[in-house]
């Protein structure tokens, strides 16, 4: 007598996403191709701030068939890029916001490599000191830092009147959402949302906090999101508003 064992098939692995560069609306933006299982049919996405290009394929589709998709939604494309504004680059003059004031850049090579909030005739501004081509970065290492210290103090405020823990707080550069919350508690937070006005960073918190309890968009969930931020609307707007200008702005 023999037996046989009948293993379930097993999901096939996602082949790992494809990139490349693509031109369009006067622009070189980097592309996404990503090959997703429950895929019909092509789509296509354009990142927050114009950052890059996402199509998802089911699998097998060859490239000569993305390429012929792109080139039917060009225009498309050239209308919603002419919509995103300008990357601006991070350097000294160029003013940029934080919590939604607007601070001029100002290098200082002289001094150890920090960064300082000030105020001169401009307004107020953002000192970065050492070398000229480490200032986009350390810009960017400040807003996380900033990030953390109020994005930290706002989740356990809010966490607090929900009753519930964050397993893990993480920051990140993230071009698709401002934030997220795990099934197991874990919040992830742009340190981009630094450059928002404060009503804005609380909304934020509260919007993720209150997945720990309700984790869905239904009634509830923005009935206890707007219990824990009162200006859950005005934020919410600002947000969509303005939202594209602060992903724009380049730190690279």
């Amino acid at each position: 007598m023999s037996f046989a064992f009948l293993r379930r098939p097993t999901e096939p692995t996602p082949a790992p996403p494809r990139e490349r560069l693509h031109e369009v609306a006067g622009r070189t933006l980097p592309l996404r191709i990503v090959e997703n299982g429950r895929a019909r049919r092509l789509t296509l996405r354009i990142d927050a701030g114009g950052r890059g290009l996402r199509v998802t394929v089911p699998p097998g589709i060859p490239a000569r068939e993305v390429d012929r998709f792109l080139e039917r939604h060009r225009g498309w494309l050239e209308q919603r890029l002419a919509k995103v504004p300008d990357r601006p680059k991070v350097r000294p003059g160029v003013r940029v916001p934080l919590r939604g004031v607007a601070h001029t850049i100002v290098h200082e090579p002289a001094l150890r490599g920090t960064v300082e909030i000030g105020c001169d005739e401009r307004g107020p501004t953002l000192v970065v000191h050492g070398d000229r081509r480490h200032l986009p970065r350390r810009l960017a290492d400040f807003l996380k830092r900033e990030a953390k210290r109020d994005i930290e103090a706002l989740v356990d405020k809010h966490t607090a009147a929900v009753g519930r823990r964050a397993k893990a707080i993480r920051f990140k550069d993230t071009s698709s959402r401002w934030g997220s919350c795990t099934s197991d508690g874990s919040l992830s937070f742009s340190w981009r949302i630094m450059m928002a006005p404060a009503p804005v960073i609380d909304y934020l918190v509260a919007h993720e906090v209150a997945h720990l309890r309700e984790m869905n968009h239904g009634p509830r969930f923005w009935k206890l999101c707007r219990q824990l931020c009162p200006r859950t609307d005005e934020a919410k707007a600002w947000l969509k508003r303005n939202g594209n200008a602060l992903q724009a702005i380049d730190f690279d």
